[in-house]
């Protein structure tokens, strides 16, 4: 019987871990925290899937690969707008509640997309709906569950991943790992993300050779409430007719892109930026006070209750908001399978890269990528696809030394997230990703002896890679912005690939 763990609870963790039992395998599932802590439980907006009959793959494919900005992979993106209904079909059947419009599911609309398509539970509150209905089903299988349960590397016998090394020194064995650690947002002081989302996945890939790509594409939500804990307002606010106004309450995203408010998503955050900077001490807001009271205690009951225990009522006054951290367009490079580069490893959800979002994910794709991908691991255990062959879009991976150097001092997590925000935040340009670099590279992981230690590291080591990353591409595109190249250069339309020089996984 072939023993599968799987690292990390979110809708790809837990969609692997089901498919994997219901087709006989032997599975552990590894949660850091409890197991309904994710990115997945956290997310608002919904679930982008082609089901209206004005609607169609095809138009959610191109709605995908617009938004990707030249680099969505069609192959890996037309997969998930196809197979996205049949995923849907499976999560009601495990359980999740979307809201329907009578005896039909309902849809909304989010920016950038062509039709409303977009799913929603309880609301606002959709991830949660996905999180917990899959975690019952979970339970109730055949899966051993480990909870509060740190992985601090993967365990590597030659060139094959053949298990995981836990925080308290133990080595668990498995035929194959699948890493389904969710994201990185605590690369940065401001994050919708939880405490969890600390880029471990990738920085494991990374200790054992793996290769991995994309790092420099980072999205940052426009709209999470300041001087708050980076609570997300979710687009579908601004779906619903939900307008940002600056210190005069004047609309000026429509000065900023045809679109207004529903452009896309780096250009919405990039605009509340320089708006607050020709505004220093008062913020944009968030103006959704024509929409109602009910409405939006029914439409958005989450939101609504956080923006009133915070002691605003958006009813009836905006609401201040600025860009936050919010999802990691970039990860371990993994095939259309969930296959890496190292025999034994897998990766799927957020800490995957396949190219399907390209420079810059359209709103609600990821929830579905899990649903889909997730799946499609277990698919390829069973059927053992053979390798596809290298796609011309992907570039020759750079090789890079990310190790640690002998004169490297001790750094604070608070350091390092400023040092983030400031130089790959939302613009970036060579002399602060060159001086990003050297600072980095003057700070030393710290010997691991807790979470956090643990966590710290794994920081360090991806916060390396995505500044060489971002420096790397000299062009602006989606997510990655270069006030010194703003224009984008189609000469670089490649997905960047990047390799440790050499394995660190300890011994």
């Amino acid at each position: 019987m072939t023993h599968l763990i799987v690292v990390g609870s979110g809708v790809a963790g837990l969609t692997c871990a089901l498919e994997a039992a219901a087709a006989g395998f032997e599975v552990t599932l590894l949660a850091k925290a409890r197991l309904t802590e994710s990115n997945t439980r956290y997310a608002q907006g919904g679930v982008a899937v082609a089901l209206a009959d004005v609607d169609s793959p095809a138009s959610h494919l191109a709605d995908t690969l617009a938004a990707g900005a030249g680099l969505g992979d069609p192959d890996t993106a037309g997969i998930l707008c196809a197979e996205g209904p049949t995923a849907i079909h499976e999560l009601i059947g495990r359980g999740v509640q979307f809201d329907r419009d009578g005896d039909d599911l309902a849809h909304g609309l989010e920016a950038a997309h062509s039709h409303p398509r977009i799913l929603h539970a309880g609301g606002d509150a959709t991830g949660a709906g996905i999180a917990y209905a899959l975690v019952d089903r979970v339970r109730a299988a055949a899966v051993t569950i480990l909870e509060e349960t740190t992985v601090v590397d993967l365990v590597v016998d030659g060139e094959r991943v053949v298990g995981v090394r836990l925080l308290d020194g133990r080595d668990l064995r498995a035929d194959e790992v699948v890493l389904a650690t969710g994201g990185a947002g605590q690369l940065f002081p401001h994050t919708t993300n939880p405490e969890v989302a600390t880029a471990d996945g990738i920085a494991m890939a990374l200790r054992a050779g793996a290769a991995v790509a994309d790092l420099e594409f980072y999205q940052f939500h426009p709209t999470a409430l300041v001087a708050t804990d980076s609570f997300l307002v979710s687009e579908a606010v601004r779906g619903e007719g939900a307008v940002l106004l600056d210190a005069a309450g004047r609309r000026f995203m429509t000065d900023v892109h045809p679109d207004a408010e529903l452009a896309p998503r780096d250009v919405v955050a990039r605009g509340i930026a320089a708006c607050m900077a020709d505004q220093p001490g008062v913020p944009v807001t968030l103006d959704a006070t024509a929409l109602g009271p009910d409405f939006l205690a029914r439409r958005f009951p989450t939101i609504d209750a956080a923006c009133r225990a915070r002691g605003w009522d958006w009813s009836t006054t905006p609401v201040p908001v600025a860009p936050a951290a919010h999802y990691f367009m970039g990860g371990v490079r993994t095939d259309a399978w969930g296959r890496t580069s190292v025999a034994g490893l897998w990766a799927v959800g957020e800490v995957a890269c396949n190219g399907l979002h390209g420079a810059n994910r359209l709103a609600s794709n990821s929830l579905l990528e899990g649903a889909v991908y997730g799946g499609r691991v277990v698919e390829a255990l069973l059927a053992r696809p053979a390798a596809e062959p290298r796609d011309p879009q992907w570039a020759e991976p750079v090789v890079v030394d990310l190790a640690d150097t002998e004169e490297a001092a001790e750094f604070t997590r608070a350091d390092l997230q400023e040092l983030m925000w400031d130089a790959v935040g939302l613009s970036r340009d060579a002399a602060g990703l060159a001086e990003a670099r050297r600072v980095l590279r003057s700070w030393r992981a710290p010997a691991v002896s807790d979470v956090k230690s643990a966590e710290d590291a794994n920081l360090l080591l991806v916060a390396r890679a995505m500044v060489d990353a971002g420096a790397a591409r000299v062009e602006s595109r989606g997510g990655h912005f270069r006030t010194d190249a703003p224009d984008t250069d189609p000469a670089q339309a490649l997905h960047s690939v990047l390799v440790p020089a050499r394995a660190m996984v300890p011994a």
